[in-house]
């Protein structure tokens, strides 16, 4: 069965000097700050789409692994992902790192390198970010 997600985004005033909000509806786990400075520069308390998308793409490259080690018969005991999204103002998002250091009992390094690009490339966060450049370090731990 398909589900379909919501958040709603507010914004006052122009680009450089407003500010606005954005909330996650479907969850209802919050609304938070954003602003151009909060984005282009520290994020100083605020959020922005980058982290936003940071947030969804670890998770959901979490989840592919995790999914993609099961059926192999080699379940992880643990996989922690860090995505990176870079932002250049004036470019746009120009990459996305994704940093992934798992413990999975029984499984080759050869075996887990080949989970974590089966996982880079298909999970659906991935699939949805096609246009720009992912790059993965993965290690067992």
């Amino acid at each position: 069965m398909a589900t379909t997600r919501t958040a709603n985004a507010h914004w006052e005033g122009a680009l450089l000097d407003g500010s606005g909000t954005v909330s996650l509806d479907s969850s209802g786990i919050g609304t938070y700050e954003v602003s151009w400075p909060s984005r282009a520069n520290e994020a100083n308390g605020k959020t922005s789409p980058e982290e936003l998308i940071a947030a969804a793409h670890s998770t959901c490259y979490s989840m592919a692994l995790s999914h993609g080690l099961a059926g192999a018969g080699t379940p992880p005991q643990s996989v922690d992902t860090k995505a990176e999204v870079t932002f250049q103002p004036g470019e746009g998002i120009t990459g996305i790192h994704l940093t992934v250091r798992a413990s999975i009992p029984g499984i080759s390094a050869e075996d887990f390198a080949k989970a974590a690009e089966d996982a880079k490339k298909n999970c659906p966060v991935s699939a949805a970010l096609t246009g720009t450049t992912i790059t993965l370090d993965a290690e067992l731990v």
